[in-house]
């Protein structure tokens, strides 16, 4: 009988012993200093991460299309045009094909954000890394969107135009807008439309890659399990 009681005490405190090197494993990884080199180096790879995991979700198809959060829709300076498009049998299909068109187009031309991500995180110096680190939940986008949209915008949009065009986006944009602009020049209630698609593409394709790469950084954060790599779990146990 002895022996019987005496195994659940044995294990009670084999738990206890691992707890407890659990617990102080976690409070040296806290201690443990870091220099800002291996901040900088961790910020750039939780970014370096969250771009990645950002590009691969949405290089794929109805990666923008079906996630709400980043699916690009009519263009809203058109909101009229839509709206009478909706209503017409004859316009409805094509108002339909285009916006899966347009999220096609984001769809492929994503790919090409991969490198140009790449080299804009690069850039986070030293002097930037520890603000960054305790700066809040989106700081690091934040940061990075700051000082990169401009050039991403710049390297983005020849290929959202290529894009556009190689999926029928473009052509579809065209017949909806030359059909419905030949009546609304004929009818006092409506206006023309001339919207720049590609530009409003690049900006929504590119919106919805800062909105996923925030939320990878949200959960690097966070969830301490989203810390792949002992650097990660290192720096952002300093936060």
């Amino acid at each position: 009988m002895q022996t019987i009681y005496k195994r659940p005490v044995i294990i009670l405190f084999m738990l206890i012993g691992f707890l407890s090197m659990s617990v102080n494993s976690c409070e040296q990884l806290v201690k443990v200093p870091m220099s800002e080199a291996e901040v900088a180096n961790g910020l750039r790879e939780a970014l370096t991460i969250g771009a990645v995991n950002a590009v691969l979700a949405t290089n794929q198809e109805n990666g923008y299309f079906n996630n709400p959060a980043i699916k690009i829709p009519f263009p809203p300076e058109a909101a009229g045009a839509m709206n009478y498009m909706q209503n017409s049998a004859v316009l409805r299909p094509l108002l339909n094909e285009f916006v899966l068109r347009l999220n096609r187009a984001a769809e492929q031309a994503s790919a090409q954000a991969r490198p140009i991500f790449t080299n804009a995180i690069r850039e986070i110096t030293i002097q930037d890394a520890w603000g960054i680190l305790r700066g809040g939940e989106n700081s690091a986008t934040n940061y990075l969107h700051d000082r990169t949209f401009s050039q991403l915008y710049g390297a983005f949009k020849p290929d959202v135009i290529n894009s556009l065009n190689s999926v029928g986006a473009q052509g579809a944009w065209q017949e909806l807008t030359t059909a419905y602009n030949a009546i609304a020049r004929l009818s006092p209630g409506l206006s023309p439309v001339n919207t720049d698609l590609a530009d409003y593409a690049t900006n929504q394709a590119l919106d919805g890659l800062f909105t996923l790469v925030a939320e990878e950084e949200a959960k690097i954060r966070r969830d301490p399990a989203a810390r792949v790599t002992e650097l990660l779990q290192r720096v952002f146990a300093q936060q």
